[in-house]
């Protein structure tokens, strides 16, 4: 870890005007993600500017739409337990609940869990080259190890992942993330926030420089009766997903209304594939209507040496949590599953 200066913002335009003018200041919060990649060596900072005691941000509360704002500063496991959230967003819920472990729940804010960078293997080893590290350099992943890698929306620079399974909950609930900056405020659309590797990798969102998250806005639809995440991974707690699925389903008895879909552990960002959810709408709720969105979900995917199981792995994932959706009580502990 290099040596930095350490100040504590009065206010959110205090942090942004710091950030501006000093390409070398960093922002932490719960500083659960940054202090781990400075005390790795992935990044340095001149400064480190603390936003904790700027006194906003902090709330979760209705918004004149009907939705819900989440500060960016509400922690992960204040989000997550909230009686809103738990009521309304059950989704949100249970995809902050499947990430990290309680301690750093306790810590990790809404707006830091969105800026959470890849946990690729050669990312994190400084003697291997990696483009999101040090671009130019070439994707070690690509001919190496890849078992936990992405199979949809690579590149020939980068075949990393997006780790946050909060993030997913969210695409699936059409959010939007709303920041403040030098050149003011504005709003950007989930689907918009996070970007796909092409050749700038190194860039895991579209934030212009010295601009801060404020909050997430949910909208008025929350699933709050048909949901499901369903997360894949080589253990049961404190492990990155190989595969996970946000399902939400608006129904008019057996037949579907309305269909959100997104994936985790599969890209570079959350997945979520239209045209498959348009498929979805006016169809039965049954197994072979999922499969076959599932197929169209994972049109296009590209197998490496190590994760082509993946694909199928995937697929069942999509199929099996659009059924616990349908009836999210199979979701519950002791629960036995009917899938």
């Amino acid at each position: 870890m290099n040596n930095f200066d350490y100040l504590r913002a009065g206010s959110f335009d205090e942090a942004i005007s710091q950030v501006t003018a000093d390409k070398g200041t960093k922002v932490v919060a719960g500083g659960t993600n940054i202090l781990d990649l400075l005390k790795y060596f992935l990044t340095s900072a001149d400064t480190l500017v603390d936003i904790n005691h700027t006194g906003s941000h902090q709330d979760i509360k209705d918004t004149e739409s009907g939705g819900l704002r989440l500060g960016a500063l509400a922690t992960n496991a204040e989000t997550a337990y909230h009686p809103l959230i738990e009521s309304r967003y059950p989704l949100l819920s249970k995809s902050i609940l499947a990430g990290a472990s309680a301690q750093i729940r306790n810590m990790a804010t809404n707006g830091g869990n969105l800026l959470q960078r890849t946990r690729c293997y050669y990312f994190y080893d400084v003697t291997s080259p990696c483009n999101k590290r040090e671009p130019g350099t070439g994707c070690s992943a690509i001919p190496g190890y890849n078992r936990i890698m992405a199979i949809l929306g690579t590149s020939e620079h980068c075949i990393a992942v997006y780790p946050s399974d909060m993030s997913v909950g969210l695409a699936a609930l059409d959010a939007v993330v709303n920041v403040s900056g030098p050149q003011g405020v504005r709003s950007i659309p989930f689907s918009d926030f996070h970007r796909l590797p092409g050749d700038t990798p190194h860039l895991d969102n579209n934030l212009q420089h010295g601009e801060l998250i404020t909050g997430i806005d949910l909208p008025q639809k929350g699933f709050s009766d048909n949901y499901s995440y369903l997360k894949l991974r080589d253990r049961n707690s404190y492990a990155f997903a190989l595969v996970s699925v946000a399902t939400g389903l608006e129904l008019d008895g057996d037949v579907i209304k309305d269909a959100r879909i997104a994936l985790g552990g599969v890209a570079h960002k959350p997945w979520r594939n239209l045209e498959a959810e348009q498929y979805l709408t006016g169809k039965p709720a049954i197994r072979e209507s999922f499969a076959t969105c599932a197929n169209i979900i994972l049109q296009g995917a590209v197998p490496y040496k190590y994760n082509s199981f993946k694909i199928e792995l995937a697929k069942r994932a999509i199929v099996r949590n659009c059924m616990m959706a349908l009836d999210p009580s199979s979701q519950l502990p002791g629960a036995q599953p009917s899938v």
